[in-house]
């Protein structure tokens, strides 16, 4: 993700999302965890394999500790099929 928009439409795809950008920030689970509110490595992997169970408080401290920001907008309407 190098400066991309990535959607978000389930819990797994945050979880993975956290992951990727954790490993290609070269941190580890446990520094994240002490960056994100000082949560501890075992709270962090759990959070990674079911962020159905992140709290916003603690997402939004996630998000900052990767130099991200949390954006809510309208989905946006699927393209007209061409009819022929």
């Amino acid at each position: 993700m190098g400066g991309e928009e990535a959607v978000i439409r389930s819990p797994a795809q945050l979880g993975q999302l956290v992951q990727a950008l954790r490993r290609q920030r070269c941190l580890s689970q446990r520094e994240l965890a002490q960056i994100a509110g000082g949560i501890s490595q075992a709270r962090m992997s759990a959070l990674e394999l079911h962020p159905e169970r992140l709290t916003l408080d603690r997402l939004l401290l996630i998000t900052a500790a990767l130099d991200l920001e949390l954006v809510v907008r309208p989905r946006c309407a699927p393209a007209p099929v061409a009819e022929w």
